[in-house]
């Protein structure tokens, strides 16, 4: 069974747990002689987590904690972690990952969806009180630079990752620079509109990929194969007994083979397929990385994502396919990409 930190990146993390990710460095993999570390730390919506990097992508330390409601608090909450990390390291830089739109300069946080930060000089802020660089990142954009440069990614050119959490993080790596648009908002893939007139998304508009591509939908494909009955029975059972149908359930009927938690999964997988068949047209990468929570999964949602990217590919059968991984750098993939983007000075 998944853990449900796996299958819904953000869930909270307990007290016992922000012990344990707080005590001794990871072991084995700094390279021998590496002396640049950085300071990455990457805030969720239930928690802020934080570690020391290496010029491999391997995390020294590490610390996680609850992730504050207010914004004063919370700004608290990474000063402290960031001076926490460095007393303990001599370290060169250090990266912020939020989710929301920064701007091209990396300062601002013009929006954020879950954070009452509205055009936030979030940079300033923080440098003031760490008197140290800071650099300023898409929490999407760092979990697939960190999957780049060091995770399923690596070696190629031109990649594009998808998460797919409570919504569809996306970012796009082209020619080896991580595309962020004229303005610095670019790669919201999971807005792209999927379907006319569709669901209404939190970002005010409708038919967005990720009302069709997340876990969130993923969820809610189940509830309606549960309430048909048939395929759906073991689906209704849950619910009855739980009174909803978590991401961890709904995992467990997977790899057990149930039919009606495949048909959400399928569903749900082939919504992403048919996107990065559209995707490919305009950004032809070599390869899609799939993270988040469903993605852990494996082959049980790679396969229809691959089928409905070859049916939804223009010019299908005549041109070069991207192939399709899952993500290796787990949650962790934020904090390692925002702190190599910090030390790069991006």
């Amino acid at each position: 069974m998944l853990r449900m930190d796996r299958v819904y990146p953000d869930a909270a993390v307990g007290p016992e747990q922000a012990r344990l990710d707080s005590q001794a460095p990871s072991s084995g993999r700094r390279p021998e002689g590496s002396a640049v570390l950085n300071v990455g730390i990457d805030i969720g919506g239930t928690k802020i987590a934080g570690g020391v990097v290496d010029a491999a992508g391997g995390i020294l330390d590490k610390r996680r904690v609850d992730t504050p409601v207010e914004v004063p608090a919370l700004v608290d909450a990474v000063v402290a972690m960031a001076e926490e990390l460095r007393s303990r390291h001599d370290v060169t830089a250090i990266g912020v990952a939020a989710a929301g739109f920064i701007d091209r300069d990396r300062s601002t946080v013009i929006h954020a969806p879950n954070i009452a930060w509205r055009n936030e000089p979030l940079r300033a802020v923080l440098e003031s009180r760490l008197h140290a660089p800071v650099s300023i990142e898409n929490d999407a954009n760092a979990a697939g630079w960190g999957e780049f440069r060091f995770g399923a990614g690596r070696g190629r050119s031109h990649m594009v990752m998808l998460t797919m959490g409570t919504g569809v993080g996306g970012a796009v790596v082209s020619d080896g620079a991580l595309y962020r648009g004229g303005f610095g908002s670019g790669g919201e893939l999971g807005h792209v509109r999927f379907l006319r007139d569709g669901l209404l998304c939190g970002c005010g508009q409708k038919g967005c990929l990720e009302q069709y591509a997340s876990g969130r939908a993923l969820q809610r494909e189940a509830a309606e194969i549960a309430a048909r009955g048939g395929i759906g029975q073991a689906l209704a059972d849950v619910r009855d007994a739980d009174g909803t149908i978590h991401g961890t359930d709904i995992s467990r009927l997977v790899q057990a083979g149930d039919p009606g938690a495949l048909e959400a999964l399928r569903r749900v997988a082939s919504a992403l397929g048919e996107a990065c068949g559209g995707f490919q047209a305009v950004l032809d990468p070599e390869v899609f990385v799939i993270g988040g929570g469903v993605a852990q999964l494996g082959d049980a949602v790679l396969e229809p994502v691959r089928a409905a990217y070859a049916a939804a590919l223009p010019g299908g059968g005549d041109r070069p396919t991207a192939e399709f991984a899952v993500a290796q750098l787990g949650n962790d993939a934020g904090l390692i990409g925002v702190a190599d983007l910090a030390g790069r000075g991006r």
